[in-house]
């Protein structure tokens, strides 16, 4: 499964450089069916991608460009979308041109196709996988799990601390890992991620009473102000004048109380701040997880997560 990484991967590897320095090269990774990937360079009017292999024009036709663009099931925005980004393909023929020189006629349908047959295959729902950003809407994040191939990652399923948008989370290119949470009927996959961002109790570890330390707004309430302090946990504040959602903040721990799962803060300041995402910590490195349970044991509040 590992050659069916997202798109973007093998590009700068050793054998992929290598399987494009020349012609005979080329042949040969054509004759072996070897999964190379470039970058493209153009879309044409008929919606032919254009793709710099080096040493010979490279073109994927509109049909050979996406799984599901002959059927119409994909629009061709997934075809546009790609100019300038790494794309993945097989070489299907190498032939003569007007211009006296070579064109490999390439497809990137054919890589999908075959991943999708093996992960329908290989696959269940609880394995853990990784998955690069290429996207995101106010809904959710759309994720390469391999070859190109798009998830979705819903906005609540980003992580256990409400976010407006997944940008507040993540950026585009970024690799991730996610859980597989369903399989559309199609063979679509859903995906989740704040299961492998830890407990309540993992997360209320990393903090003690007395401390002061950084947060995110994320909620004004009138008896209330949720304050984040990592992705997986939040605390409450009372309520205070002049402050937005989306500030950052400076705030004392008051106590900490797991049998309520209730961390209490105090704003010492809060403030607008153009701080990017911070990195991802993953407290669940496993393979594969069956089930989640986020708090604390005794806590008459049970959230928890099902993969079967």
């Amino acid at each position: 499964m590992r050659k069916y990484l997202p798109e973007g991967n093998l590009i700068h590897t050793a054998e992929n450089k290598a399987a494009m320095e020349s012609e005979e090269a080329l042949k040969r990774a054509m004759f072996s069916g070897t999964i190379l990937e470039a970058r493209a360079v153009l879309c044409d009017k008929e919606h032919n991608l254009h793709v710099n292999l080096g040493c010979m024009r490279g073109i994927i036709p509109r049909k050979e460009a996406a799984m599901g663009i002959e059927d119409g099931s994909v629009r061709d925005i997934a075809i546009i979308s790609r100019v300038n980004k790494p794309v993945m393909f097989k070489v299907l023929e190498i032939e003569d041109n007007s211009f006296g020189g070579k064109t490999a006629i390439l497809s990137r349908r054919i890589v999908q196709e075959e991943f999708k047959n093996l992960y329908m295959q290989e696959w269940s729902v609880g394995d853990i996988i990784d998955a690069k950003v290429t996207h995101t809407e106010s809904f959710g994040a759309f994720c390469d799990i391999g070859a190109g191939i798009s998830a979705l990652l819903p906005v609540d399923s980003i992580s256990v601390s409400r976010i407006p948008h997944p940008n507040v989370r993540f950026t585009i290119n970024q690799n991730i890992r996610a859980i597989i949470k369903s399989f559309d009927s199609d063979g679509r996959i859903n995906l989740s991620h704040k299961e492998l961002l830890g407990t309540w109790l993992e997360n209320a570890e990393m903090f003690s009473v007395g401390e002061t330390v950084p947060g995110i707004i994320r909620s004004v309430e009138n008896y209330g102000i949720f304050i984040e302090l990592t992705p997986n946990l939040a605390g409450l504040a009372e309520y205070s004048e002049g402050v937005k959602e989306g500030e950052w903040a400076s705030v004392f721990i008051k106590s900490i109380i797991p049998e309520k799962m209730k961390i209490k803060l105090i704003i010492v300041d809060s403030f607008e701040a153009d701080y990017p995402p911070l990195p991802v910590r993953y407290f669940y490195n496993e393979d594969r997880m069956t089930h989640f349970l986020y708090s604390p044991p005794g806590c008459e509040k049970v959230i928890e997560s099902f993969f079967e």
